[in-house]
């Protein structure tokens, strides 16, 4: 143990996301991870309150700030290459598993554990799911955000990312979409009528 987790976490913000597009405005790990915190949050309490779930949303919401982390020593490796084939995905996940344990070695022996139970949210499908919608619906706001800023680069991204929402048949997910996402098209005058 070195002691140089948190000083490891704080490298979140030097790796940008999107390598593969032209980006009007470059996004880093650490922003995209808030925002799937944020959205991981809602996303449990829609589940709770109105289709009868019952989500620990303090569980969800710490899976989905340190879901990224492992990108801290493997970079961001772009969505068409990650799932390219099931060969590459499966070597990649053994990589992101590499690279977690390499972190966790940076955690105090006592505290180990319990960052190691927040790095392992696939043991709750549940919250794994919500997790990865609200990875996916940061994408598609990333990609209404760059189109509205005349950057057509990312359209087929938003088509495809929307699609692969809505195939995660998630009500959540569709509430999301259907309440929330029209507004990041609106300015900051409209969104605050």
């Amino acid at each position: 143990m070195n002691g140089s987790f948190f000083a490891l976490l704080s490298r979140m913000k030097y790796i940008s996301r999107w390598g593969l597009m032209r980006n009007s405005r470059t996004e880093n790990i650490a922003e995209h991870s808030l925002e799937v915190a944020m959205i991981t949050h809602l996303l449990c309490e829609l589940r709770n309150r109105r289709f009868g779930g019952n989500v620990d949303v303090s569980k969800a919401v710490l899976a989905a700030v340190y879901h990224d982390v492992p990108e801290i020593i493997t970079g961001d490796l772009p969505t068409p290459v990650k799932y390219y084939d099931p060969e590459i995905k499966s070597a990649y996940k053994r990589v992101e598993n590499a690279a977690v344990e390499k972190l966790l070695s940076t955690v105090p022996d006592d505290l180990r554990g319990d960052y190691a139970a927040v790095f392992d949210c696939e043991q709750d499908p549940e919250i794994a799911r919500l997790v990865k919608a609200a990875d996916k619906l940061s994408a598609l706001i990333k990609c209404v955000e760059e189109r509205r800023s005349g950057n057509t680069d990312f359209a087929e991204a938003e088509r495809q990312t929307l699609e692969s929402v809505k195939n995660m048949h998630l009500k959540e997910a569709d509430a999301f979409i259907d309440e929330f996402l029209p507004s990041y098209g609106l300015t900051l005058d409209e969104q605050t009528r």
